[in-house]
């Protein structure tokens, strides 16, 4: 193995369907797993690490590794008119997509099997969107207002909204917004977005006050931020398309 960073030669299997590449980066301070939209793994590696280290930390996280798999093989699939399936990240469900072409509009779950009916792809994913919002409504709203209640902030109004821009909002009059991405992000990073809006409720503004208390509410809410900001990477295309 080279120590330069770049693609090596060398593939491991964690099963015979499921190669994965090996990376060696002088940068690198730990094995780190990485996994691609379209479901492609790399592992990148220390300097030094030799070949069995890298098979046992291959082993020891294939179960998380393979979630990741499915899941960024939902984003790919995504990228397309329709998607095959959607995941969220939030809830850990999965959900298999059929679409139907049919002049009459529908969707309907059966399990974790979603059946849409619509005339076209654009039909398709405007039934998808306003499942999406309704999901989002069922899993987001709920935990957000036990949180407020547990932290005895005022919330008059929780509010879904699908935007490209703002993960959430706090209005004067208390109405928290949420995006309905939010299923789309793991359950920290959704209650680190919960706490910072809540605390708006205290302070209208992005104040050494209002981020001290963040601070008290969420103590690793530098790293979750970070996290959120670049949460749009996960956001599969089909929930802006038109």
């Amino acid at each position: 193995m080279n120590a330069q960073g770049t693609q090596l030669s060398l593939f491991e299997t964690r099963s015979s369907n499921d190669p994965f590449a090996v990376r060696v980066s002088p940068r690198a301070r730990r094995l780190t797993a990485r996994v691609h939209v379209g479901g492609r793994v790399e592992i990148v590696v220390p300097v030094g690490v030799n070949a069995k280290t890298v098979r046992d930390f291959v082993q020891r996280f294939t179960p998380w590794i393979d979630r990741k798999v499915a899941a960024m093989q939902c984003h790919a699939d995504a990228s397309t008119d329709v998607p095959r399936c959607i995941e969220f990240a939030y809830t850990h469900e999965r959900f298999d997509v059929d679409w139907h072409p049919a002049s009459k509009r529908g969707i309907a779950r059966q399990g974790e099997r979603l059946v849409v009916r619509a005339p076209d792809d654009g039909g398709a994913r405007l039934m998808l969107q306003g499942w999406l919002k309704r999901a989002a409504a069922e899993r987001l709203a709920p935990p957000l207002l036990r949180l407020a209640n547990e932290l005895n902030y005022p919330v008059a109004r929780v509010a879904l909204r699908c935007q490209r821009t703002r993960w959430g909002s706090c209005s004067t009059r208390g109405t928290v917004s949420l995006n309905c991405s939010l299923l789309f992000l793991r359950p920290e990073v959704v209650r680190y977005l919960f706490v910072h809006e809540l605390a708006h409720t205290r302070h209208m503004n992005h104040s050494a006050s209002f981020w001290r208390l963040v601070e008290l509410l969420e103590p690793e809410y530098r790293s979750l931020d970070r996290e959120l900001l670049a949460g749009w990477r996960t956001v599969p295309a089909w929930v802006f398309k038109k």
